[in-house]
């Protein structure tokens, strides 16, 4: 039997008086362009947001339609008129990015509840995605599900070279 999924921690919007902060992480840079145009349909909204330069990877951007969806293991996203998901193109990263368009008069709080309630950030088998945003502006749902950044650390220096497999990797 697996163990439980932890609750994802998510990353509160900012607040009036932090507007003014510059965006940090990798969701927080793609939610302030998210909010900074967030018309059309989500097909178009998602190809912008992808082509966000803090984008490290072949990215793209596809329409989705109501049931499961990846990153929500067994739960089916449903309650959207509109959606489209952005995200690599293939690989191991741990990003995934959705746009709803609800219907007009929909409960988006409802709807951006059961989001995060359900998401897991392990949806992957050998990553876990850092940080969880899960916004609106209007009837528009804005997801993600990334690392913070996507600088990788320094490797010292002492594990560049030496003998690997009894080989010299000849780095001094």
């Amino acid at each position: 039997m697996s163990e439980p999924t932890p609750a994802p921690s998510a990353t509160p919007a900012p607040t009036p008086t932090e507007e003014a902060k510059a965006p940090e992480t990798v969701g927080e840079k793609i939610y302030a362009e998210f909010k900074a145009n967030h018309t059309g349909t989500a097909l178009e909204i998602a190809e912008r947001l992808i082509g966000n330069e803090i984008i490290q990877f072949m990215g793209g951007a596809m329409a989705v339609e109501e049931g499961l969806l990846s990153g929500f293991d067994n739960y089916e996203v449903k309650g959207f008129k509109e959606g489209a998901m952005f995200g690599p193109m293939m690989g191991s990263i741990a990003f995934v990015g959705y746009v709803f368009i609800l219907e007009d008069g929909a409960d988006v709080e409802a709807f951006k509840t059961g989001l995060k309630d359900n998401a897991n950030l392990r949806w992957q088998i050998c990553v876990q995605a850092e940080e969880l945003i899960v916004e609106n502006e209007g009837n528009t749902v804005f997801f993600i599900m990334c690392p913070k950044t996507f600088e990788q650390p320094e490797m010292p220096e002492d594990e560049l070279g030496g003998e690997v497999g009894g080989m010299d990797m000849g780095v001094e």
